[in-house]
């Protein structure tokens, strides 16, 4: 009797037990996965494959850093003009940098240049057919000498250079310049200037006002 009693107590408790759900939910075992989900509408799929993502990641390593937008240089200036020119560019463009360099000095250069007109205006007029055939280098010797009225079409520290220079010219239709050795005489300079682009036009108008024997040129 006792044994009854017991068995019937330990069935209503079990009973009582499966009810409350002590055992885990019956029927559907996927009843309750949603509510395990975290915010299944902010999941997002990656369709990018591992050699997609990765070759990105090498394109964007490998992209160039952005170039100078502006560089500008003037060569075969004076040191006094070299020194008035980068003043001047410094103190006028706050957001360029003005660099004076020395230019290579040796015992001896050589010269391309048309040999000297017979006046101040029949060197213009023939600076002025030069650029007609796209020779824009150039600049008209004013001091006095036996060059005074040459028209200087570049000045190169080695031969070769000017070799190239006058080949350079003779494509172009030029066959009045000639290629002379020309002793060295006061040290050189450059100027270099860099900066916004949205300058350029401003620099090299300006440049233009302070020295009147180097043109503008893109830095090498």
């Amino acid at each position: 009797m006792k044994a009854l009693v017991f068995l019937l107590v330990l069935a209503n408790f079990l009973f009582y037990a499966f009810a409350g759900g002590y055992f885990g939910h019956p029927g559907n075992p996927d009843a309750g996965r949603a509510e395990q989900q975290l915010a299944p509408e902010r999941v997002r799929i990656d369709a990018r494959g591992p050699n997609q993502t990765a070759k990105g990641a090498v394109e964007a390593a490998q992209r160039p850093a952005e170039p100078e937008e502006l560089c500008l240089r003037w060569d075969h200036l004076a040191a006094a003009e070299a020194d008035q020119l980068a003043s001047a560019l410094a103190e006028k463009f706050a957001g360029v940098r003005v660099e004076r360099r020395p230019a290579s000095a040796d015992g001896a250069a050589w010269w391309v240049l048309v040999p000297a007109q017979t006046s101040k205006a029949e060197a213009e007029r023939k600076a002025g057919e030069l650029k007609q055939l796209g020779v824009s280098d150039l600049f008209v010797v004013q001091e006095a000498g036996p060059n005074q009225f040459a028209i200087s079409l570049g000045v190169f520290s080695s031969e070769k250079g000017g070799q190239e220079r006058l080949a350079e010219l003779r494509a172009k239709g030029v066959k009045s310049a000639k290629l002379i050795p020309r002793p060295g005489k006061e040290p050189q300079f450059s100027v270099e200037a860099r900066g916004p682009l949205a300058k350029k036009g401003e620099v090299q108008e300006f440049a233009e006002g302070v020295v009147t024997k180097s043109s503008a040129q893109g830095c090498k």
